[in-house]
């Protein structure tokens, strides 16, 4: 059993933003100067809370330190100031998440995503492909499909019909609705219809844990199969038959056990 966690919250200057931070510290100080640290990035609805307790879990199961962080425009962190275009990723990516990183010294990271924010970890491993020490990448995309695009307007339907605004807005407050947009509008503008990046994965140099539900709403196992095809370092898949978007919750144990031992391996 690993020593107990300590958690600290706080907001970060990063550029002209603020990011609300959690971290998850073990007790013995020079495991952030040995080891990697996890950085969480959430979904595009998604915050730190939506996390719940996962974060917490997967350190204490990796003895390692890790950073949970409101994406801009998210939770408690500074609200969006444009729209999204097709170039959001890479300005999250190089501006937001590095600034993140430079800011708190993490010389290491260890980057699971989920959904868009496993598209994100995608993104970021590529464009400093010699700063990253492994990606989990959770539902992410790759490809538009068409599964994609109905899985959101079935949402949209949702969040007109239903209490899923309210839901939401327990985490995002007055940017619920703004957060709701850039999801749901970004992804089925017709200007993207053709979007990939696949071209961005042949950058990754790091190991990446590829991980989907066969029940998921919003990507069929195509999303997988390119990350690997494309992907410049080792792939490794995690296939979970009859879970949905949410692995981390959804198949929770299952994860955790999957993961430390992936992250295991990747330290020898």
């Amino acid at each position: 059993m690993h020593n107990r966690i300590i958690e600290k919250t706080f907001h970060l200057p990063v550029g002209e933003d603020a990011l609300f931070v959690k971290l998850l510290l073990h007790s013995t100080p020079e495991a952030a100067e040995t080891q990697p640290t996890w950085v969480f990035l959430h979904e595009a609805l998604g915050s730190v809370g939506q996390w719940k307790s996962f974060p917490y879990e997967l350190c204490r199961a990796t003895g390692l330190d890790g950073i949970v962080y409101d994406r801009v425009g998210h939770g408690r962190s500074s609200p969006m100031r444009r729209p999204r275009d097709s170039g959001f990723y890479r300005e999250e990516a190089e501006l937001y998440l590095r600034g993140l990183l430079k800011e708190l010294n993490v010389r290491r990271p260890l980057l699971f995503g989920h959904s868009d924010g496993a598209t994100l970890a995608l993104t970021y491993a590529s464009a400093f492909p010699d700063e990253v020490e492994g990606v989990v990448s959770e539902a992410a995309h790759v490809v538009i499909e068409d599964i994609t695009v109905d899985g959101i307007r079935e949402a949209q339907a949702l969040y007109g019909t239903t209490d899923l605004r309210d839901k939401l807005s327990r985490y995002h407050a007055e940017k619920t609705d703004a957060v709701f947009s850039a999801w749901a509008d970004s992804w089925l503008d017709p200007a993207l219809a053709d979007w990939d990046m696949l071209g961005d994965l042949r950058g990754i140099r790091c190991p990446v844990l590829v991980v989907q539900g066969s029940e998921d709403q919003y990507g069929s196992r195509r999303q997988v199969d390119l990350i690997v095809e494309h992907a410049g370092g080792p792939a490794e898949i995690l296939w979970l038959e009859g879970v949905g978007h949410v692995p981390h919750l959804q198949a929770r144990q299952r994860i955790i056990d999957e993961t430390t031992r992936w992250s295991a391996a990747q330290r020898g």
